[in-house]
């Protein structure tokens, strides 16, 4: 098994820009020698999601309309973080912004790479827990809707398909492990994994 690169790139230029990606596109040979093209979106900020969850076991969730699917989108606070600020404080800003709430304990349950046949986008997930309120801040490019639902209630939305957000999806599952596994304080564990009607 290689782990080099098998393309060859003869040239590449700069095919589009904004503030936020770059589309790099390479002249290559291709591994089986034939001349090619591949395209790489370059992105200028890391991804970051908060899962923040309640003393009683529900979540804080935020709301919007996706253009790139077409398709509004239940997801948990998530923003982009310049690579000059730290990781967990770009978390902790963009859980404040969003949804107006600061957290005593932050957990990085999750480190992955977002799509990485096209862009080299990277992606950090924490938990949040011993929330307080703060101050709502939301981008001027953003229409939000904040709600709150059960853990319960929001795994089942994930195993049902209802929300589909990739960071979303894979934060609750690793938090789901981390409660399991006794991994989470105790006490929060169990709001958490109780059903809110006590089923």
């Amino acid at each position: 098994m290689s782990e080099t690169d098998p393309f060859q790139i003869l040239s590449s230029h700069i095919a589009y820009q904004n503030p936020w990606i770059t589309v790099e596109h390479q002249d290559v040979l291709r591994p089986d020698g034939r001349p090619g093209i591949y395209g790489i979106v370059r992105f200028a900020n890391r991804a970051v999601g908060v899962l923040p969850i309640d003393e009683t076991g529900y979540v804080w969730m935020v709301g919007q309309f996706r253009r790139p699917v077409e398709a509004w989108s239940w997801e948990m606070p998530e923003g982009g973080v310049p690579y000059e600020e730290e990781i967990e404080a770009g978390a902790r800003r963009e859980l404040e912004e969003e949804v107006g709430v600061r957290a005593e304990t932050l957990v990085k349950v999750l480190e992955m790479d977002l799509s990485n046949s096209v862009c080299d986008e990277t992606a950090t997930c924490f938990v949040a827990y011993g929330l307080s309120r703060g101050n709502l801040d939301p981008d001027a490019t953003e229409v939000l809707t904040i709600k709150q639902l059960h853990f319960t209630q929001l795994l089942a939305e994930v195993e049902a398909g209802k929300i589909r957000d990739a960071l979303t999806v894979a934060t609750v599952y690793r938090t789901y492990h981390l409660a399991q596994t006794n991994q989470l304080p105790a006490a929060l564990t169990q709001k958490m994994l109780a059903h809110p009607d006590g089923e």
